[in-house]
């Protein structure tokens, strides 16, 4: 895996990059932002769990293949974070084309952060497929859901 580029001071640098690197479809800047951990994980929306620097390069290289880019913009972000770990639960935005024209698709995803001795680096992206309706938070108990 590729050396990260430079010092990232916080999780929201981090998820800056990881946005704007997925929006140019650079996926040396795309990986610079992950951990060099042989743990890391990612899930894409109805994928399998990739683990590791060189199954989530793969993926990443398929995905930008297509098309160069994935316009992907986080859109109401929640955190948590401690001294060392961080959480973003993230309200993603994709926009494309279909045969019907320019589209939005909605995505839910976890980011997890890690501060090291490179600064806060991604060690977890798990995103699930998402509706319009998850614009809206929900903070009250709903019907029971089966987990």
């Amino acid at each position: 895996m590729l050396q990260p580029i430079a010092l990232l001071a916080s999780p929201e640098d981090t998820e800056a990059q990881f946005y704007e690197a997925l929006q140019q479809g650079d996926i040396d800047k795309l990986m610079a932002v992950w951990s060099d951990d042989d743990e890391i994980v990612c899930v894409h929306p109805g994928g399998p769990r990739l683990v590791g620097a060189a199954a989530i390069r793969a993926a990443f290289e398929q995905m930008f293949g297509g098309g160069g880019a994935i316009h992907a913009r986080p859109d109401k972000v929640r955190r948590i974070q401690t001294l060392t770990t961080a959480v973003h639960s993230v309200l993603e935005k994709v926009e494309f084309s279909s045969a019907d024209g320019p589209r939005t698709a909605h995505v839910v995803a976890t980011n997890v952060y890690v501060k090291g001795p490179q600064g806060w680096r991604l060690v977890c992206h798990h995103a699930s497929p998402g509706s319009a309706q998850e614009l809206q938070d929900l903070a009250t108990p709903q019907a029971a859901l089966l987990h």
